[in-house]
C-alpha cells in the first residue's frame, strides 16, 4: 500500500477525534487529509477535493454518518458515488450497524479508535474492495459477506433478481 498517496476525509463532529485519528494517519505514512464536522461538510468537502477513503463517525450532528453515506451513495449529485466509507462508532448495537451497513458503508471501526484498527480497515478497503451493487432501493458495497462453499447457484438467495448487477470499479 502506497500510503502517502492516500487523501482522506475525516468527517466527525468531535474535534479531538478528528486530530487523534489524523495524528495515526500521519504515524503511518497518510499526510494528506481533510476534516469536516458533520455529514454536511463533508459533501462538501467530496466536493472540493479527490477523496480517496473516507472515515466517518455514526453518531452526529446535525448530519450523522448514515445520512451522510446515504446521500453519497444515492444522491443525483453525489460528488464521488464509490468512494471506500469507514464507519467508526461507539454505538456499535446491531441495530445502528445494520442501518449503516444498508446505507452503503464498506467497513465499520468500533471505538476505541486504535491505529492497529485503522489500519485493518485501510487495508480492507483498499486490497480487499468488495464489488458495488445496484438494485432498486439500494446502491454500494456488496453486503454479503459470508462465502457458502456449499452454495452452487448464482444468486446467494432465493429473493434475488435479475435486475441486481455488478458495477465495475
Amino acid at each position: 500500500m502506497r500510503l502517502d498517496r492516500l487523501k482522506i476525509l475525516i468527517v466527525d463532529d468531535n474535534k479531538h477525534t478528528r486530530l487523534l485519528l489524523a495524528q495515526i494517519l500521519r504515524a503511518v505514512g497518510i499526510t494528506q487529509t481533510v476534516e469536516a464536522g458533520d455529514g454536511a461538510e463533508g459533501l462538501q468537502a467530496l466536493r472540493n477535493h479527490a477523496i480517496d477513503i473516507v472515515l466517518t463517525d455514526l453518531a452526529m450532528e446535525p448530519v450523522d454518518g448514515v445520512a451522510f453515506v446515504r446521500m453519497l451513495r444515492a444522491a443525483h449529485d453525489s460528488p464521488s458515488h464509490m468512494v471506500p466509507v469507514v464507519m467508526i462508532t461507539g454505538h456499535a448495537t446491531l441495530k445502528r450497524i445494520a442501518e449503516a451497513r444498508d446505507a452503503g458503508v464498506n467497513e465499520f471501526m468500533a471505538k476505541p479508535i486504535t491505529a492497529r484498527g485503522v489500519l485493518e480497515r485501510l487495508a480492507l478497503v483498499i486490497d480487499h474492495p468488495r464489488p458495488f451493487i445496484r438494485s432498486d432501493d439500494y446502491f454500494g458495497p456488496d453486503r454479503r459477506r459470508r462465502h457458502d462453499p456449499k452454495y452452487a447457484g448464482p444468486w446467494r438467495r432465493a429473493s434475488d433478481a435479475g435486475e441486481v448487477r455488478s458495477v465495475e470499479l
